[in-house]
């Protein structure tokens, strides 16, 4: 099928989203008061919904900017600046009735972190669930400037020597990430590994808030970092620094962010929860158009979002990819994605994966029952129910919740019937 001009998405999946389109707006015309399930609309008229600045947000920000939640039955949705992960977690552990929040634009991994009590007070479990997934690829791994000579891109090895010497010349190396177990510490860490560098004992992570990456960086407190956009191509527009790989290299059409709520918001809201989801599902088609590309990078850019120059977003969001090293790639196809390629739905594969890799670097005890934690976690089975209701065409619904095995940028494979493989597969892991 051939694309057209300047679009990322095919004239096909064009037509399924004007398609959807057209039955959910007859559908409103049938439910004006937004509640698209059968009898009685949603138990609540609102929900509190916590995000960090980050472009994946985009689904939560676009639905509130646009109207969506209201067209839904959910006029009083909050969409609340969180100021790291940590926070949204407290926030989450605190819930909306606390004057927390009762879900959140997440790292993938952060619900089953937390649904575990591995990362809450007094190790207390409190049960979460992944609704969707809300974005494919687009994060980088970028490093300072004054390592520009190795050449370091996709190969991390080039900086094995030049980490070493620093070490023995009594510095310290040190390399950021947004939150211990989440997405940006497992690519970071997977690079590094790749490259015969072990994160735990060559290398010091600490962890930054996204936003604040660019300014660590630039007074000389890292060396290195993993974070979503815009700030990577912030770091790159301000000259700091440059981006060695996006994660979309080391693993293409790779899961990122997700849309997580507390399951007890869930079981009291199951009608509430369905019309939040196909809100976001909604706002997912909309930024996947590449024509909506600039307005949406607009409206991330604004003082109540982000607080940034549209620039920085609009870049990676359309695929083009300035490295930052004399390195610009246009029609990259490692744009994020929303909504094509299946990018919302939670595949539990998916999520086998992450938890794979916490057991790979100690966060998950290895005889740890993977496959029952995902059960329990995801909730692809809302999904499903959303994307009936919403009229979402069957082309567009996964047949299964697995997407089978996963092959990495350095020929490692993940097979979600045997992690144990994978994980024997891997040279460096924790406490090796």
């Amino acid at each position: 099928m051939t694309k057209t001009t300047g679009m990322s998405t095919t004239r096909r999946q064009l037509l399924k989203l004007t398609s959807a389109a057209a039955i959910v707006s007859a559908a409103k015309m049938a439910f004006p008061s937004g509640a698209f399930a059968a009898g009685a609309g949603p138990e609540v008229t609102g929900v509190k919904l916590g995000y960090i600045a980050l472009t994946d947000a985009a689904p939560l920000i676009i639905a509130k900017e646009k109207g969506l939640f209201e067209k839904f039955g959910l006029p009083e949705v909050e969409v609340l600046k969180q100021a790291s992960w940590g926070a949204t977690r407290d926030n989450l552990v605190l819930g909306g009735a606390s004057n927390g929040i009762d879900g959140a634009h997440i790292l993938t991994p952060m619900p089953y972190l937390i649904s575990a009590g591995k990362v809450t007070q007094n190790n207390v479990p409190v049960p979460m669930s992944i609704l969707a997934r809300l974005n494919l690829d687009s994060q980088g791994i970028s490093v300072s400037k004054e390592y520009a000579e190795t050449g370091v891109q996709l190969d991390a090895s080039k900086l094995r020597d030049v980490f070493a010497a620093k070490k023995a010349a009594g510095g310290e190396v040190k390399v950021a990430m947004t939150f211990p177990g989440g997405t940006h510490d497992l690519w970071l860490r997977y690079w590094l590994a790749a490259g015969g560098i072990d994160p735990d004992k060559d290398v010091s992570t600490i962890v930054v808030p996204p936003p604040q990456m660019v300014a660590n960086m630039k007074v000389g407190n890292m060396d290195a970092f993993c974070v979503g956009e815009p700030w990577n191509e912030q770091l790159v527009n301000q000259g700091i620094g440059f981006t060695a790989c996006t994660t979309g290299e080391l693993w293409k059409g790779h899961p990122e962010k997700a849309l997580g709520l507390r399951s007890d918001w869930i079981e009291q809201n199951p009608i509430a929860a369905k019309a939040l989801l196909m809100a976001v599902m909604e706002a997912q088609m909309w930024a996947d158009d590449m024509g909506n590309k600039e307005e949406m990078s607009a409206i991330l850019g604004k003082r109540q979002w982000f607080n940034v120059p549209p620039k920085d977003v609009a870049g990676r969001l359309k695929g083009t990819i300035n490295y930052g090293n004399d390195r610009v790639v246009e029609n990259s196809g490692l744009e994020m994605k929303f909504w094509k390629d299946h990018a919302s739905y939670p595949f539990k594969s998916h999520d086998a994966w992450f938890l794979t890799e916490n057991v790979r670097w100690g966060k998950f005890a290895p005889d740890t029952d993977i496959k029952a934690l995902v059960d329990k976690v995801n909730r692809e089975d809302i999904w499903r129910e959303a994307a009936k209701d919403l009229g979402v065409v069957a082309a567009d619904i996964p047949a299964s919740a697995s997407r089978g095995p996963e092959t990495f940028f350095d020929g490692k494979v993940f097979d979600p019937e045997n992690p144990q493989a994978y994980l024997d597969s891997l040279a460096i892991k924790a406490g090796a």
